[in-house]
């Protein structure tokens, strides 16, 4: 596998907006190898004798049909809150402009 270059891992600060010490820099380039010398480990492992597996159970997802269904008892929903607005719980805002 081709080494990561300190070059390779300042364009990466550079991306994730990071401000690296000389020690952090050698330090994240070291485990930087690491982790790509340990993938391609199991990258090159020989799968070809293991079952297929997806999971560790054989659980499935259930899904059930959406359906609209009338609920009559607003009050009993909107006792559980301080804010309210016309039968609606009011919440603070939380997008940005």
């Amino acid at each position: 596998m081709e080494k990561v270059s300190e070059e390779d891992l300042e364009h990466l600060e550079d991306l994730a907006m990071l401000n690296l010490k000389k020690d952090e820099k050698e330090k994240h380039l070291t485990d930087l190898i690491n982790i790509l010398d340990f993938a391609d480990i199991v990258c090159k492992s020989d799968v070809s004798n293991l079952d297929i597996t997806i999971s560790g159970n054989n659980e499935k997802n259930v899904f059930r049909k959406d359906e609209i269904k009338e609920f009559k008892d607003i009050n009993s929903l909107m006792q559980n809150t301080v804010h309210k607005d016309s039968n609606m719980y009011k919440v603070p805002r939380v997008v940005v402009r």
